[in-house]
């Protein structure tokens, strides 16, 4: 019998970690994307919101969809590995599409546009983010040698967020004459575009194979045909999981809320604070100190605390501190634009955040593998692809859902299209500082009181595990 419950080569931990860079270089661009399409092309906030609203009902469907198919699909190369492969080249232009709308689109033409490579590129990325999540969880049974997995997996995404936000930055957007922002430049988008998708193709090339020698290691291509029933089934048993549904919906509200950060973040920086393309470099180099520590923190908290307390703690904290530069500049308790202080007021407390912050992806992720043990406890199957699909619905709907709430609430707080800085009314600006600051607390407090609905405990999954082997040992 193959031994499941082991510990893995650091060699393998970074071919399957090599995948993130994917969603580093989508998740990077992703922090433009509104700009692009509203101040830059001067398409209405709200018909971006609804680009992303569509986006992300196509997700809700194609994701668990594609989960199912990923945990019954057969071949030679396992479950995981062709699904993965095939995607490469499909994202990778829908990416770089993404970017490049022909000129003299109306603003009908440009919503079309942009509606057609977002659902394509969403599309493309379900393909492989749901395969190569099932694929981390089948690598190891062990509790906690999950963590160690999803934990490379995670920081190798952060850092990959750090390199191509300073490439994005500095290289593909620097500040020039007639734009201190280069963000705001549009003839800079084709070189963000061509990068991206190289980076795109190269990442997930290493990751399938890189990892193809542990495919005798993973669980065995099941006997049973894809059915549709089958599908229903399996979601119905997993929906009636209170565990999954805890960590499902505090995942896509805390999803939801980041993705309005994100959007609304860009603008702040550049009308409210007014700051350069160069000082907003700084942003990205405020998660490497939460990188650093991430592996060995969510390790040691997670055998103090559980993953449970681990998660709300470390969510609850980080939340806080995120929010905190914009509530303080809303009541007037926040250096002024041209204090030498801003910049160490801004990103201090957003530096101190992703101490805990960058524990969030590792310890859910964790917990969703446990999750799939626990289900195939309850009905005897194995189904890591319908179990992960709902995390790749919650790492797209960073940019769907978050992207709506934000379009629309540009919209309602009537930020211009087009806008020059230093020239935007006040109540637009203190619109924004609402947005990023006491509505995003509201929606993480949301997410945080799911999280105490999870069940499943070291010791308890020590339980399932045992009983699992025994079952496994008498089919053998």
């Amino acid at each position: 019998m193959i031994e499941r419950s082991r510990r893995l080569a650091l060699r393998t931990k970074l071919a399957f970690s090599s995948g993130a860079l994917e969603e580093a270089v989508v998740g990077a661009a992703s922090f433009a994307t509104m700009l692009f399409y509203n101040q830059v092309l001067g398409l209405s906030a709200s018909l971006c919101g609804v680009v992303f609203l569509i986006a992300s009902v196509v997700d809700g469907i194609s994701d668990p969809i594609v989960g199912a198919f990923s945990d019954q699909f057969r071949s030679r190369w396992g479950r995981r590995h062709p699904l993965m492969f095939l995607s490469a080249f499909p994202l990778a232009i829908a990416f770089y599409c993404l970017y490049q709308p022909p000129d003299g689109l109306s603003e009908a033409g440009l919503f079309a546009w942009f509606l057609l490579f977002m659902i394509l590129v969403r599309v493309a990325k379900t393909f492989y983010t749901v395969p190569h999540a099932a694929l981390g969880a089948e690598l190891t049974e062990d509790y906690h040698e999950r963590t160690s997995i999803f934990g490379y997996n995670a920081v190798t995404g952060m850092g990959g967020g750090v390199a191509f936000g300073v490439l994005l930055l500095l290289v593909v957007f620097p500040s020039t004459e007639g734009y201190s922002n280069g963000l705001l430049n549009e003839s800079r988008y084709p070189l963000l575009a061509a990068s991206g998708a190289v980076i795109i193709v190269a990442s997930l090339m290493v990751c399938v194979f890189g990892t193809r020698d542990q495919i005798p290691y993973l669980h065995p291509n099941p006997a049973r045909q894809i059915r549709v029933r089958a599908y229903l089934g399996e979601l119905r048993n997993l929906l009636t999981n209170r565990s999954y549904l805890s960590v499902c919906v505090s995942w896509l509200v805390l999803a939801a809320s980041f993705g309005i950060i994100a959007v609304v973040s860009t603008y702040t920086y550049i009308y409210v604070f007014e700051i350069s393309t160069e000082q907003l470099t700084i942003q990205r180099f405020v998660t490497l100190p939460g990188i650093l520590v991430a592996i060995p923190l969510a390790a040691w908290l997670t055998k103090r605390l559980d993953k449970k307390w681990t998660l709300i703690w470390s969510c609850s904290l980080s939340a806080f501190l995120v929010g905190l530069p914009y509530v303080l500049r809303m009541v007037d308790l926040f250096p002024a634009n041209d204090s030498p202080w801003l910049l160490p007021a801004l990103f201090a407390p957003l530096t101190l955040s992703y101490v805990p912050g960058a524990l969030l992806p590792i310890v859910i992720d964790s917990q969703l593998v446990d999750v799939a043990d626990d289900h195939e406890y309850r009905t005897g199957h194995r189904s890591e692809g319908v179990v992960f699909s709902i995390r790749t619905f919650a790492m797209k709907a960073t940019s769907g859902v978050g992207g709506l709430i934000a379009g629309f609430g540009l919209d309602v707080i009537a930020f211009p299209k087009n806008a020059v800085v230093g020239e935007v009314p006040a109540e637009a600006l203190n619109g924004l500082l609402f947005l990023s600051g006491p509505l995003f607390w509201v929606i993480i407090a949301v997410g945080v009181s799911f999280m105490g609905m999870y069940r499943l405990s070291e010791r308890r999954h020590a339980e399932i595990l045992e009983e699992l082997r025994t079952r496994r040992a008498l089919g053998d």
